[in-house]
Parts: structure tokens; sequence; C-alpha cells
């Protein structure tokens, strides 16, 4: 399975970003990794070019709300109906409601939302959500 994966808008994690690389290759994804600063559509771009199945969108920062939500406008315009969208690492700032973060970013359209949650916990949510969805 093919995994696009990287750092969403100007956010910075290198070390978080490696480690996703890292644990989603010893899981036997075949990962394309666009690092960090990367902007939603250049995500898109890459699922296209790659034929991703996923799409694992990370933020540290928190700033994560602000660059996703015109993902739902983004898919509309490509057939994504077979990509798995996720989305995780701290993303929100201040004093945000973590029980409101989930449902916000499944209406901007991800699949599957990780606020604050383990790596390998995430990573086991998407194997589970891929054998069910396969």
């Amino acid at each position: 399975m093919k995994v696009v994966t990287g750092v969403v808008g100007n956010d910075i994690h290198v070390v978080a970003n490696r480690l996703i690389d890292i644990s989603l290759q010893e899981r036997g994804f075949e990962v394309f990794n666009l690092g960090v600063n990367t902007y939603l559509e250049e995500f898109m771009d890459a699922v296209i070019e790659t034929d991703a199945d996923v799409l694992l969108v990370s933020s540290l920062n928190g700033e994560a709300e602000g660059w996703c939500r015109d993902l739902q406008i983004l898919k509309s315009q490509y057939d994504f109906c077979d990509v798995v969208f996720m989305i995780g690492g701290n993303l929100g700032v201040g004093e945000m409601d973590s029980q409101a973060l989930v449902p916000k970013f499944q209406s901007y359209g991800f699949d599957l939302v990780f606020h604050q949650v383990d790596l390998n916990e995430g990573l086991d949510c998407l194997e589970a959500f891929l054998e069910v969805h396969r």
C-alpha cells in the first residue's frame, strides 16, 4: 500500500515527520514523504501522481485547522473515493476542546482523525480501518 505523508502548512517538525515515515515503512507501507511546510494542494497532487491509497497529514504546531479547511473542496475536484484521508498530531492551539476537533476535521473530509494520540495507536487504527474498508 502506498502512503503520501508530510507535515501541513508552516509546520517544521522534521523529527516527528521522520518517525512517521520510519514507522510506516516498518509496517510495510510504500511511503512518499513530502517533508515539512507542505500545502494541501501539494498533498493532493502527490496522491494523484503516486496513486496512493492513503494520505496521512501531520501537524504538531496546532495550526492544521487553518491549513486543512479546504480539503473537502479539493477532494470534490478529483476522484478520491478509494483514498483514505488521515490526520494526526497536535491539531489545536490554546484551549481547544479536543472532543470537538475530531468531528471538525471529519467535516473537512478526513476519514481518520487523531489529536494527541500515540503514533503506533494511530497506525494500528489505520491498519484496522484499511482491513475493514478494502
